[in-house]
Protein backbone atom coordinates (compact mmCIF):
# COMPACT_ATOMS: atom_id res chain seq x y z
CA UNK A 1 0.00 0.00 0.00
CA UNK A 2 1.40 3.43 -1.34
CA UNK A 3 0.65 6.88 0.32
CA UNK A 4 -0.14 10.00 -1.70
CA UNK A 5 1.06 13.04 -0.56
CA UNK A 6 -1.80 15.06 0.01
CA UNK A 7 -2.31 14.99 3.60
CA UNK A 8 1.37 16.08 4.20
CA UNK A 9 0.77 18.75 1.72
CA UNK A 10 -1.85 19.87 3.97
CA UNK A 11 -0.87 18.87 7.22
CA UNK A 12 2.74 21.42 6.06
CA UNK A 13 0.28 23.94 5.34
CA UNK A 14 -1.71 23.95 8.75
CA UNK A 15 2.11 23.93 10.23
CA UNK A 16 2.80 27.17 8.40
CA UNK A 17 -0.68 28.65 9.34
CA UNK A 18 0.64 27.95 12.81
CA UNK A 19 3.63 28.85 12.97
CA UNK A 20 6.89 28.82 10.77
CA UNK A 21 8.65 26.26 13.02
CA UNK A 22 9.76 22.51 11.90
CA UNK A 23 8.26 20.57 9.28
CA UNK A 24 7.75 16.78 9.89
CA UNK A 25 10.01 14.20 9.89
CA UNK A 26 11.16 11.66 6.92
CA UNK A 27 9.36 8.93 8.57
CA UNK A 28 6.35 10.03 8.44
CA UNK A 29 3.77 8.45 6.19
CA UNK A 30 0.43 10.21 4.39
CA UNK A 31 -3.29 9.13 4.21
CA UNK A 32 -4.59 8.91 0.74
CA UNK A 33 -8.41 8.42 -0.94
CA UNK A 34 -7.35 5.35 -2.22
CA UNK A 35 -5.82 3.51 0.87
CA UNK A 36 -8.82 4.29 2.83
CA UNK A 37 -11.15 2.91 -0.33
CA UNK A 38 -9.61 -0.56 0.22
CA UNK A 39 -9.90 -0.38 4.14
CA UNK A 40 -13.57 1.01 4.25
CA UNK A 41 -15.19 -2.23 4.16
CA UNK A 42 -13.59 -2.88 7.45
CA UNK A 43 -13.79 0.60 8.84
CA UNK A 44 -16.23 -0.55 11.57
CA UNK A 45 -13.64 -2.03 13.70
CA UNK A 46 -11.18 0.97 13.61
CA UNK A 47 -11.93 3.53 16.37
CA UNK A 48 -15.67 2.81 16.54
CA UNK A 49 -17.60 3.97 19.67
CA UNK A 50 -18.27 2.38 22.65
CA UNK A 51 -21.82 1.72 23.65
CA UNK A 52 -21.27 2.97 27.14
CA UNK A 53 -18.90 5.23 28.01
CA UNK A 54 -18.50 7.75 31.05
CA UNK A 55 -20.63 10.81 30.69
CA UNK A 56 -17.23 12.31 31.64
CA UNK A 57 -15.31 10.81 28.96
CA UNK A 58 -18.09 11.66 26.47
CA UNK A 59 -18.28 15.67 27.37
CA UNK A 60 -16.49 17.67 24.56
CA UNK A 61 -13.24 18.85 24.88
CA UNK A 62 -12.82 22.12 22.51
CA UNK A 63 -13.76 24.91 24.49
CA UNK A 64 -10.50 25.64 25.86
CA UNK A 65 -8.13 25.13 22.35
CA UNK A 66 -6.33 27.72 21.95
CA UNK A 67 -6.82 29.63 18.61
CA UNK A 68 -3.71 27.80 16.97
CA UNK A 69 -4.33 24.69 18.30
CA UNK A 70 -7.94 24.99 17.11
CA UNK A 71 -7.03 26.05 13.63
CA UNK A 72 -4.88 23.25 12.97
CA UNK A 73 -6.96 20.86 14.37
CA UNK A 74 -9.73 22.09 12.47
CA UNK A 75 -7.80 21.93 9.30
CA UNK A 76 -6.52 18.70 10.08
CA UNK A 77 -10.24 16.98 10.10
CA UNK A 78 -11.13 19.17 7.37
CA UNK A 79 -8.22 17.32 5.08
CA UNK A 80 -9.04 13.86 7.13
CA UNK A 81 -12.75 14.26 6.09
CA UNK A 82 -11.78 15.32 2.29
CA UNK A 83 -9.55 12.28 2.00
CA UNK A 84 -12.28 9.60 3.26
CA UNK A 85 -14.89 8.19 0.50
CA UNK A 86 -18.42 8.50 1.23
CA UNK A 87 -19.11 4.95 2.30
CA UNK A 88 -16.48 5.49 5.31
CA UNK A 89 -17.71 8.92 6.53
CA UNK A 90 -20.66 7.04 8.37
CA UNK A 91 -18.15 4.56 10.33
CA UNK A 92 -15.10 7.17 10.50
CA UNK A 93 -15.55 10.24 10.62
CA UNK A 94 -17.21 10.71 14.30
CA UNK A 95 -14.43 8.41 16.09
CA UNK A 96 -11.85 10.01 14.09
CA UNK A 97 -12.67 13.35 14.39
CA UNK A 98 -13.58 12.81 18.57
CA UNK A 99 -9.97 11.15 18.40
CA UNK A 100 -8.41 14.09 16.68
CA UNK A 101 -10.46 16.61 19.19
CA UNK A 102 -9.00 14.48 22.13
CA UNK A 103 -5.37 14.48 21.34
CA UNK A 104 -5.32 18.08 20.55
CA UNK A 105 -7.09 19.77 23.54
CA UNK A 106 -4.28 17.51 25.52
CA UNK A 107 -1.46 19.11 23.31
CA UNK A 108 -3.28 22.60 23.96
CA UNK A 109 -3.31 22.28 27.57
CA UNK A 110 0.15 20.42 28.01
CA UNK A 111 1.80 23.89 25.75
CA UNK A 112 -0.48 26.25 28.36
CA UNK A 113 1.42 24.64 31.17
CA UNK A 114 4.91 25.16 29.58
CA UNK A 115 5.63 21.76 29.03
CA UNK A 116 8.76 20.79 26.86
CA UNK A 117 9.87 18.43 24.32
CA UNK A 118 13.10 16.53 25.33
CA UNK A 119 14.85 18.80 23.08
CA UNK A 120 13.82 21.52 25.26
CA UNK A 121 11.32 22.59 22.32
CA UNK A 122 7.98 24.17 22.85
CA UNK A 123 4.80 21.86 22.60
CA UNK A 124 3.32 22.77 19.20
CA UNK A 125 0.00 22.65 16.96
CA UNK A 126 2.60 21.25 14.15
CA UNK A 127 3.77 18.83 16.32
CA UNK A 128 0.05 17.64 16.74
CA UNK A 129 -0.82 17.77 13.54
CA UNK A 130 2.46 15.59 12.56
CA UNK A 131 1.84 13.11 15.85
CA UNK A 132 -1.43 12.54 15.07
CA UNK A 133 -1.76 12.42 11.34
CA UNK A 134 1.47 10.05 11.32
CA UNK A 135 -0.44 7.54 13.75
CA UNK A 136 -3.63 7.79 11.60
CA UNK A 137 -1.35 6.59 8.85
CA UNK A 138 -0.21 3.69 10.16
CA UNK A 139 -3.24 2.62 11.73
CA UNK A 140 -4.92 2.38 8.56
CA UNK A 141 -2.06 0.76 6.98
CA UNK A 142 -0.94 -1.96 9.19
CA UNK A 143 -4.58 -2.49 11.21
CA UNK A 144 -6.69 -2.55 8.22
CA UNK A 145 -6.66 -3.61 4.28
CA UNK A 146 -4.41 -5.71 1.90
CA UNK A 147 -1.51 -4.39 3.93
CA UNK A 148 -2.54 -5.42 7.82
CA UNK A 149 -0.09 -6.61 10.19
CA UNK A 150 0.45 -9.95 10.86
CA UNK A 151 1.44 -11.08 14.56
CA UNK A 152 2.88 -14.21 13.17
CA UNK A 153 4.29 -15.47 16.33
CA UNK A 154 3.03 -15.30 20.18
CA UNK A 155 6.23 -13.97 21.26
CA UNK A 156 6.66 -10.38 18.96
CA UNK A 157 9.47 -8.70 19.30
CA UNK A 158 9.88 -4.48 19.09
CA UNK A 159 10.01 -3.24 15.73
CA UNK A 160 12.89 -0.38 16.46
CA UNK A 161 13.78 0.14 12.50
CA UNK A 162 17.06 -0.88 10.77
CA UNK A 163 20.07 1.52 10.17
CA UNK A 164 21.31 -0.31 6.90
CA UNK A 165 24.74 2.07 7.22
CA UNK A 166 25.62 0.18 10.35
CA UNK A 167 24.78 -3.31 9.55
CA UNK A 168 27.06 -4.51 12.87
CA UNK A 169 23.60 -3.35 15.15
CA UNK A 170 20.78 -4.15 12.47
CA UNK A 171 18.46 -6.61 13.65
CA UNK A 172 18.60 -9.99 11.90
CA UNK A 173 14.81 -9.48 10.93
CA UNK A 174 15.33 -6.57 8.77
CA UNK A 175 17.47 -8.94 6.37
CA UNK A 176 14.51 -11.04 5.60
CA UNK A 177 12.64 -9.66 2.56
CA UNK A 178 9.50 -10.59 3.53
CA UNK A 179 9.84 -8.03 6.29
CA UNK A 180 11.01 -5.14 3.92
CA UNK A 181 8.44 -5.85 1.83
CA UNK A 182 5.62 -5.85 4.70
CA UNK A 183 7.42 -2.47 6.09
CA UNK A 184 8.06 -0.63 2.80
CA UNK A 185 9.28 2.49 3.13
CA UNK A 186 8.47 2.26 6.77
CA UNK A 187 11.40 -0.44 7.14
CA UNK A 188 13.71 2.35 8.94
CA UNK A 189 10.67 3.57 11.13
CA UNK A 190 11.70 2.88 14.82
CA UNK A 191 7.82 2.25 16.40
CA UNK A 192 8.73 2.08 19.91
CA UNK A 193 10.18 5.34 19.68
CA UNK A 194 7.16 6.66 17.69
CA UNK A 195 4.23 5.46 20.31
CA UNK A 196 6.42 7.08 23.04
CA UNK A 197 6.60 10.34 20.80
CA UNK A 198 2.77 10.23 20.21
CA UNK A 199 2.09 9.86 24.25
CA UNK A 200 4.93 12.22 25.96
CA UNK A 201 3.38 15.42 25.30
CA UNK A 202 0.09 14.32 26.63
CA UNK A 203 1.72 13.27 30.08
CA UNK A 204 2.64 16.33 32.90
CA UNK A 205 5.88 14.43 33.37
CA UNK A 206 7.23 17.87 35.62
CA UNK A 207 4.91 16.75 38.18
CA UNK A 208 4.35 12.77 37.62
CA UNK A 209 5.97 10.85 40.62
CA UNK A 210 8.04 7.53 40.24
CA UNK A 211 8.33 5.82 43.51
CA UNK A 212 10.68 2.83 44.92
CA UNK A 213 13.15 3.65 43.06
CA UNK A 214 15.58 1.65 44.79
CA UNK A 215 13.72 -0.97 44.22
CA UNK A 216 13.38 -0.48 40.39
CA UNK A 217 17.81 -0.38 40.60
CA UNK A 218 17.44 -3.74 41.87
CA UNK A 219 15.42 -5.16 39.67
CA UNK A 220 17.68 -3.89 36.77
CA UNK A 221 20.44 -4.95 38.82
CA UNK A 222 18.98 -8.73 38.99
CA UNK A 223 18.21 -8.49 35.04
CA UNK A 224 21.99 -7.61 34.43
CA UNK A 225 22.99 -10.69 36.45
CA UNK A 226 20.83 -12.81 33.70
CA UNK A 227 17.98 -13.40 36.36
CA UNK A 228 14.36 -12.61 35.48
CA UNK A 229 12.13 -10.28 36.79
CA UNK A 230 8.27 -10.22 36.23
CA UNK A 231 6.16 -6.99 37.48
CA UNK A 232 2.75 -7.77 38.76
CA UNK A 233 0.66 -4.64 38.17
CA UNK A 234 -2.73 -2.58 37.72
CA UNK A 235 -3.72 -1.46 34.10
CA UNK A 236 -5.51 1.57 33.62
CA UNK A 237 -4.93 2.96 30.02
CA UNK A 238 -4.34 1.46 26.56
CA UNK A 239 -0.73 3.54 26.75
CA UNK A 240 0.65 1.73 30.49
CA UNK A 241 4.04 0.83 27.99
CA UNK A 242 4.62 4.50 27.11
CA UNK A 243 3.77 5.32 30.31
CA UNK A 244 6.34 2.72 31.82
CA UNK A 245 8.81 3.89 28.93
CA UNK A 246 8.51 7.81 29.64
CA UNK A 247 8.67 7.58 33.53
CA UNK A 248 11.54 5.18 33.51
CA UNK A 249 13.48 7.71 31.29
CA UNK A 250 12.95 10.75 34.07
CA UNK A 251 14.89 8.28 36.46
CA UNK A 252 18.05 8.01 33.77
CA UNK A 253 18.90 6.73 30.66
CA UNK A 254 19.93 2.91 32.48
CA UNK A 255 15.96 2.23 33.08
CA UNK A 256 14.59 4.23 30.02
CA UNK A 257 16.84 0.95 28.39
CA UNK A 258 15.04 -1.05 30.51
CA UNK A 259 11.77 0.09 29.84
CA UNK A 260 12.35 -0.76 26.05
CA UNK A 261 13.62 -4.52 27.09
CA UNK A 262 10.26 -4.98 28.91
CA UNK A 263 7.97 -7.95 27.53
CA UNK A 264 4.06 -7.00 27.67
CA UNK A 265 1.50 -9.57 28.38
CA UNK A 266 -1.30 -8.68 26.54
CA UNK A 267 -4.39 -9.53 25.04
CA UNK A 268 -5.62 -9.80 21.45
CA UNK A 269 -6.93 -6.36 21.08
CA UNK A 270 -4.11 -5.22 20.87
CA UNK A 271 -3.00 -7.32 17.93
CA UNK A 272 -6.62 -6.59 15.86
CA UNK A 273 -7.58 -3.39 16.97
CA UNK A 274 -6.41 -1.30 14.04
CA UNK A 275 -5.58 1.89 16.21
CA UNK A 276 -3.51 -0.04 18.85
CA UNK A 277 -1.47 -2.27 16.04
CA UNK A 278 1.17 0.38 15.48
CA UNK A 279 2.03 1.07 18.85
CA UNK A 280 2.44 -2.78 19.37
CA UNK A 281 4.49 -3.67 16.84
CA UNK A 282 6.56 -1.08 18.68
CA UNK A 283 6.57 -3.44 22.10
CA UNK A 284 7.82 -6.86 23.56
CA UNK A 285 4.98 -8.71 23.34
CA UNK A 286 3.45 -11.86 24.72
CA UNK A 287 0.02 -12.88 23.12
CA UNK A 288 -2.38 -14.60 26.35
CA UNK A 289 -6.14 -14.40 26.11
CA UNK A 290 -7.40 -13.49 29.37
CA UNK A 291 -9.84 -16.00 31.39
CA UNK A 292 -12.74 -13.24 30.52
CA UNK A 293 -12.51 -13.19 27.09
CA UNK A 294 -11.48 -16.99 26.51
CA UNK A 295 -14.67 -17.94 28.07
CA UNK A 296 -16.65 -15.19 26.11
CA UNK A 297 -16.97 -17.35 23.07
CA UNK A 298 -17.44 -21.01 23.27
CA UNK A 299 -16.66 -21.70 19.59
CA UNK A 300 -13.05 -20.00 19.35
CA UNK A 301 -12.18 -21.14 23.38
CA UNK A 302 -10.00 -24.30 22.19
CA UNK A 303 -8.02 -21.95 19.68
CA UNK A 304 -7.26 -19.70 22.49
CA UNK A 305 -6.76 -22.48 24.58
CA UNK A 306 -3.89 -23.27 22.23
CA UNK A 307 -2.48 -20.23 21.90
CA UNK A 308 -2.03 -19.46 25.16
CA UNK A 309 -0.42 -22.47 25.84
CA UNK A 310 2.00 -21.87 22.58
CA UNK A 311 2.99 -18.38 24.47
CA UNK A 312 3.60 -19.97 27.77
CA UNK A 313 5.81 -22.37 26.27
CA UNK A 314 7.61 -19.56 24.17
CA UNK A 315 7.66 -17.33 27.70
CA UNK A 316 8.93 -20.18 29.49
CA UNK A 317 12.05 -20.10 26.90
CA UNK A 318 12.68 -16.77 27.29
CA UNK A 319 12.73 -17.17 31.45
CA UNK A 320 15.33 -20.24 30.82
CA UNK A 321 17.47 -17.86 28.83
CA UNK A 322 17.55 -15.43 31.71
CA UNK A 323 17.81 -11.70 32.04
CA UNK A 324 13.82 -11.44 31.07
CA UNK A 325 11.19 -8.36 32.32
CA UNK A 326 7.84 -9.15 31.91
CA UNK A 327 5.16 -6.92 32.50
CA UNK A 328 1.86 -8.20 33.31
CA UNK A 329 -1.68 -7.37 34.83
CA UNK A 330 -3.01 -10.17 36.98
CA UNK A 331 -6.49 -8.54 37.13
CA UNK A 332 -6.74 -9.69 33.18
CA UNK A 333 -7.71 -6.01 31.95
CA UNK A 334 -7.92 -2.29 32.96
CA UNK A 335 -8.89 -0.68 35.96
CA UNK A 336 -12.68 0.56 35.97
CA UNK A 337 -14.13 3.61 37.49
CA UNK A 338 -17.07 3.16 40.11
CA UNK A 339 -19.50 5.68 38.49
CA UNK A 340 -21.35 6.12 41.87
CA UNK A 341 -19.00 7.36 43.59
CA UNK A 342 -16.05 8.56 40.72
CA UNK A 343 -13.28 6.38 43.06
CA UNK A 344 -10.74 4.18 40.81
CA UNK A 345 -10.40 0.80 42.50
CA UNK A 346 -7.46 -1.68 41.59
CA UNK A 347 -9.12 -4.58 39.47
CA UNK A 348 -8.30 -7.93 41.81
CA UNK A 349 -5.15 -9.98 41.20
CA UNK A 350 -6.54 -13.31 39.83
CA UNK A 351 -5.09 -15.94 41.44
CA UNK A 352 -4.52 -18.74 38.98
CA UNK A 353 -2.56 -15.59 36.57
CA UNK A 354 -0.37 -15.25 39.41
CA UNK A 355 0.61 -19.06 40.01
CA UNK A 356 0.98 -20.14 36.44
CA UNK A 357 3.99 -17.06 36.56
CA UNK A 358 5.36 -18.41 39.39
CA UNK A 359 5.58 -21.81 37.96
CA UNK A 360 7.25 -20.22 35.09
CA UNK A 361 9.79 -18.68 37.01
CA UNK A 362 10.01 -22.12 39.04
CA UNK A 363 10.36 -24.58 36.12
CA UNK A 364 12.89 -22.05 34.68
CA UNK A 365 15.72 -22.88 36.79
CA UNK A 366 16.75 -19.22 36.78
CA UNK A 367 16.29 -17.08 39.74
CA UNK A 368 13.11 -15.37 39.17
CA UNK A 369 12.29 -12.25 40.91
CA UNK A 370 8.24 -10.39 41.63
CA UNK A 371 7.56 -7.23 42.01
CA UNK A 372 4.29 -5.54 42.39
CA UNK A 373 4.09 -2.41 40.27
CA UNK A 374 1.19 0.67 40.75
CA UNK A 375 0.71 2.80 38.11
CA UNK A 376 -1.97 6.04 37.90
CA UNK A 377 -2.42 6.52 34.43
CA UNK A 378 -6.07 6.40 34.47
CA UNK A 379 -7.14 10.46 33.61
CA UNK A 380 -4.30 9.98 30.26
CA UNK A 381 -6.38 7.77 28.40
CA UNK A 382 -9.41 6.85 30.19
CA UNK A 383 -10.91 3.72 29.37
CA UNK A 384 -14.92 3.06 29.03
CA UNK A 385 -16.34 2.47 32.68
CA UNK A 386 -17.67 -1.22 31.14
CA UNK A 387 -15.85 -3.94 30.14
CA UNK A 388 -16.23 -4.71 25.81
CA UNK A 389 -15.34 -7.42 24.33
CA UNK A 390 -14.98 -6.55 20.75
CA UNK A 391 -12.13 -3.87 19.23
CA UNK A 392 -12.64 -0.45 17.88
CA UNK A 393 -13.08 1.49 21.61
CA UNK A 394 -13.80 5.50 22.11
CA UNK A 395 -10.53 6.79 22.30
CA UNK A 396 -9.77 9.43 25.20
CA UNK A 397 -6.53 11.95 25.56
CA UNK A 398 -6.19 13.87 28.78
CA UNK A 399 -3.05 16.18 29.38
CA UNK A 400 -1.84 14.91 33.08
CA UNK A 401 0.26 13.75 35.62
CA UNK A 402 1.10 9.67 35.78
CA UNK A 403 2.76 7.72 38.20
CA UNK A 404 4.54 4.43 39.02
CA UNK A 405 5.49 3.17 42.03
CA UNK A 406 8.05 -0.16 42.09
CA UNK A 407 6.96 -1.32 45.59
CA UNK A 408 8.99 -4.07 47.92
CA UNK A 409 9.90 -7.53 46.06
CA UNK A 410 7.60 -10.69 46.92
CA UNK A 411 9.61 -13.65 47.75
CA UNK A 412 8.55 -16.28 45.81
CA UNK A 413 8.53 -18.81 48.71
CA UNK A 414 5.70 -20.90 49.90
CA UNK A 415 4.33 -24.63 49.04
CA UNK A 416 0.78 -24.87 47.06
CA UNK A 417 -1.27 -24.86 50.50
CA UNK A 418 -0.10 -21.10 50.98
CA UNK A 419 -0.24 -19.58 47.49
CA UNK A 420 -2.65 -17.50 47.94
CA UNK A 421 -0.92 -15.50 50.38
CA UNK A 422 1.64 -14.84 47.64
CA UNK A 423 -0.99 -13.10 45.67
CA UNK A 424 -2.69 -11.44 48.57
CA UNK A 425 0.28 -10.21 49.56
CA UNK A 426 1.35 -8.65 45.94
CA UNK A 427 -2.25 -6.92 45.62
CA UNK A 428 -1.47 -5.15 49.56
CA UNK A 429 1.65 -3.91 48.03
CA UNK A 430 0.24 -2.81 44.99
CA UNK A 431 -2.52 -1.06 46.33
CA UNK A 432 -0.38 0.53 49.08
CA UNK A 433 1.94 1.58 46.37
CA UNK A 434 -1.12 3.01 44.27
CA UNK A 435 -2.90 5.01 47.32
CA UNK A 436 0.72 6.61 47.83
CA UNK A 437 1.05 7.56 44.21
CA UNK A 438 -2.59 9.19 44.29
CA UNK A 439 -1.35 10.62 47.51
CA UNK A 440 1.58 12.45 45.94
CA UNK A 441 -0.54 13.32 42.21
CA UNK A 442 -2.82 15.12 44.39
CA UNK A 443 -5.80 12.72 43.33
CA UNK A 444 -7.02 11.68 46.47
CA UNK A 445 -10.41 12.02 44.88
CA UNK A 446 -9.77 8.46 43.18
CA UNK A 447 -9.13 6.42 46.09
CA UNK A 448 -11.71 4.26 47.00
CA UNK A 449 -12.76 4.28 50.86
CA UNK A 450 -11.78 0.86 51.88
CA UNK A 451 -8.01 1.80 50.84
CA UNK A 452 -8.28 4.35 53.62
CA UNK A 453 -9.42 2.12 56.21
Amino acid sequence: MKFSSSILSAALLVSASCSSAAAFSTHQRTLSSSSIMRTSSSSTTFLASTTEKSAECSSTTTATLTPEFAGARDQAITTLKAQLPPEALSTLEQPLTHFISEYFQSLSDSAAAGTKNPDGSEVTPQQAVKNMLTTLSYGLKYGLGKDKFIFENVRHMALRGADFNDTSVIDSRYEEDSLKEKLGPDVTTDFYAAGCEFFRPSMDLEHSVVLGQDNLKQAREQIDAGENVIFLANHQSEADPQVVSCLFETVGKEMGDLAAHVTYVAGHKVTTDALAVPFSMGRNLLCIHSKKHIDADPETKPAKSRQNMTAMNSMLKGLKEGGMAIWVAPSGGRDRRNVESGKIPIAPFDQKTVDMFRLMGNKSKVPTHFYPMAMVSYDLCPPPDFVEAGVGEQRNVRFTPIGIAICDEVPNVGGAEKRHLFTEKAEEECIAGYTDLLKGLKMDKYIPEEYSL
